[in-house]
């Protein structure tokens, strides 16, 4: 490795963590995680991703919420691009597939729809980044891990940023969940916010300048 190529490496890591958020659109694409299941909508983590955009960002960014309680990735390949074109977003945040594991869909399947999903916000001119999902321990240990590995090998087809599990540090705790023990509560969205907004904040700095 050479010290100019370290150099190099280090200055343009440094002018990303420096750099100002730029305006955009955003479409959340979720299901009853992301559509406040439970809540009222201004409880939700997207609502609170709006406010916060409103308090960092120099410049107005809108955020849309196309989330639909019980949607699985077969449903979202059919509504999708209509959002994509009505909306035209700038940055697509993916999270889906959890409704998928817990109906036993295959992973296979699974993985083939977040692909064409990608695709689909990709080839509109949107950036995209995924939220990823775990699935409980009763489901077995080889259908968790092949559940898992769809949302990984989505990522790596598509070259899209990947958080490997958005309920880190919620799931399994039961004073940050409903009593279904599915759906976290008013009090775990702002934690769902943190664990998503390296990967939001960071596709927002590489987006041009607007004009």
């Amino acid at each position: 490795m050479s010290r100019h190529w370290l150099k190099t490496s280090v200055i343009a890591c440094l002018l990303a963590i420096s750099l100002p958020l730029q305006a955009a659109t955003i479409l959340v694409f979720g299901d009853s995680i992301s559509a406040a299941y439970g809540l009222e909508t201004k409880q939700g983590w997207v609502q609170l991703l709006q406010q916060k955009l409103d308090k960092t960002a120099a410049k107005k960014h809108k955020v849309i919420n196309g989330s639909l309680s019980g949607e699985t990735t077969s449903g979202g390949v059919r509504r999708l691009p209509p959002l994509l074109q009505k909306h035209r977003p700038d940055l697509v945040i993916l999270e889906l597939g959890g409704n998928d594991g817990l109906r036993g869909h295959s992973p296979a399947m699974l993985a083939k729809n977040l692909r064409q999903m990608i695709v689909d916000a990709q080839k509109s001119g949107s950036k995209v980044v995924m939220l990823g999902m775990k699935i409980p321990p009763n489901y077995g240990k080889a259908y968790a891990q092949a559940f898992e590995r769809s949302f990984v090998t989505a990522s790596k087809e598509t070259g899209i940023p990947l958080l490997p599990f958005f309920l880190e540090g919620i799931g399994g705790n039961m004073q940050l969940m409903q009593k279904d023990g599915i759906h976290p509560t008013a009090a775990a969205q702002q934690r769902l916010l943190d664990n998503a907004w390296p990967l939001i904040s960071r596709e927002l700095k590489k987006m041009p300048a607007p004009g």
